[in-house]
């Protein structure tokens, strides 16, 4: 089952994407993508994690010490730092994403490894990123107003209580209230999952719903998968396949959720024939969220109608919805994909681009992205058995 070839160059490009102080996010220079960024970085150790490669984990334990060592003062995480220590913590806005995925890089490599050291070296630290984390919610009701351009898809349209930033807290939560044995950080992730049962699947006759608006909001949003998000304007309509397949990865939902997911999932698979774009339908011009998504970009407008953010193929998610169709034994559609995630890969030559066009399936971002391996190595070793904490 294991593509060995697709497996080695993965290995191989976390190889050349360590340094001292971390992994890179890609091993040339383009843009500020030769850094250490908190996101990438996390993702890329936990596949080192899964590897059990001792250089790729000890790259993994120098990416969880730069991240934390540069951390904010008030406690918010960077964006990236660069080998010689200078720190971003963001462009518009920071990442409110970020100090889940510090908290949750830390925690398993510490439950991967039995460094209880590193654990309690941080700790006043992972206290920073939730008392942080805490403040974003602004109304103390659970939910963090995350906002535009705040988590990974930073030049897409969402904004407010956006899921995938619910969903990260919630596994980072756990893990330290089990790392730190500590059970008010588990009692705050089970308050925050009956929010997020409660308020992002269409249920229109649910009670104790997050705010008025929602009643009205309700009657035309989706009806089979997690919403992407709510502000107090409207529900996303888009697909989000990162907040879905972390659903699923979390156990939040019902059996009948995860199986219309998985119905939803392999529906889109068996249309595309590839990977499954991480926001579906694309925004197409003349559509009402062009405008503003046309507006939104740091160095030039990447999301045409099935590009980058905007209906793009992202081999790292793919690999995380892997993971996530593993914890539900849905192995057809995860081993089409994991293969899909190779193929993609091994375009040009090896480039593990970071994404290609969801409609001609061409490499279309940055070459040799650390973290499409990184998604490889995700999928292979689930599909092998192995798997992260959760």
């Amino acid at each position: 089952m294991l593509n060995e070839s697709a497996y080695t160059a993965s290995v191989n490009l976390l190889k050349q994407a360590s340094t001292p102080f971390g992994f890179v996010a890609s091993i040339q220079e383009h843009d500020n993508y030769r850094r250490i960024w908190t996101r990438d970085g996390t993702i890329n150790s936990l596949a080192a994690l899964l590897t059990g490669n001792p250089e790729l984990v000890a790259t993994a334990k120098a990416t969880i010490e730069t991240i934390f060592t540069h951390q904010h003062a008030s406690g918010f995480m960077p964006s990236n730092v660069t080998p010689s220590g200078s720190v971003s913590y963001g462009g518009t806005v920071g990442r409110a994403d970020n100090p889940s995925w510090a908290v949750i890089g830390l925690c398993q490599y510490v439950l991967f490894t039995g460094d209880n050291d590193l654990a309690n070296r941080f700790r006043k630290n992972t206290e920073a990123c939730f008392s942080v984390m805490d403040a974003w919610e602004y109304n103390g009701k659970h939910l963090m107003y995350v906002p535009q351009s705040g988590d990974w898809a930073d030049e897409y349209i969402q904004h407010g209580y956006v899921l995938f930033s619910q969903l990260l807290r919630v596994w980072a939560l756990r893990l330290a209230g089990e790392v730190y044995t500590y059970s008010p950080w588990q009692e705050k992730a089970k308050s925050i999952t009956e929010v997020v049962r409660t308020n992002f699947w269409n249920n229109q006759s649910a009670q104790n719903l997050y705010a008025p608006n929602l009643g009205h909001q309700l009657e035309q949003a989706p009806i089979d998968f997690w919403f992407l998000g709510f502000n107090p304007s409207r529900i996303y309509a888009q697909f989000d396949l990162q907040a879905n397949l972390l659903a699923i990865l979390l156990g939040i939902g019902t059996r009948q959720q995860d199986e219309t997911l998985a119905s939803l999932l392999k529906g889109l698979y068996l249309q595309l024939k590839n990977m499954l774009p991480s926001f579906f339908p694309a925004i197409q011009y003349g559509d009402h969220d062009m405008q503003e998504l046309k507006n939104n970009y740091a160095y030039s407008f990447r999301n045409l109608p099935g590009e980058f953010h905007n209906g793009g193929l992202w081999p790292v998610w793919n690999g995380w919805l892997v993971a996530a169709l593993c914890m539900i034994e849905e192995t057809s559609l995860a081993i089409q994909l994991t293969d899909a995630i190779a193929n993609a890969n091994s375009l040009n030559n090896n480039e593990f681009n970071e994404c290609l066009h969801g409609l001609t399936g061409q490499p279309i971002g940055v070459p040799h992205c650390a973290w499409s391996a990184g998604g490889y190595l995700l999928a292979a070793n689930y599909l092998e058995g192995k798997r992260l904490f959760i």
